[in-house]
């Protein structure tokens, strides 16, 4: 995957983040913070989590279905495999 090597960068520092996130999570649950600061905290993870798949999602659909090098069968492939890919995610 081209598009992840290309902006390796941005998205190591969107899985720091993440894990930041769920470290201060862990955190708070041993502390037995306030639960609508674990809802907070859990709400910053899944947005964390969702620009994440926004980033890498975007780049995909970019290099691969919209190439115009790639056959049709491979494109064809490449969009199953993004569907198959979304309907787990968005489950």
């Amino acid at each position: 995957m081209a598009h992840t090597i290309k902006d390796k960068s941005k998205l190591l520092t969107r899985v720091r983040r993440v894990k930041g996130q769920t470290e201060a999570l862990e955190k708070a649950l041993e502390q037995e913070k306030d639960c609508s600061a674990i809802l907070q905290q859990i709400a910053a993870i899944r947005g964390a989590v969702s620009g994440l798949m926004t980033e890498v999602l975007e780049g995909h659909l970019r290099e691969h279905l919209n190439s115009t090098t790639l056959p049709p069968e491979q494109r064809e492939a490449d969009l199953e495999q993004v569907i198959s890919t979304l309907r787990t995610y968005l489950k």
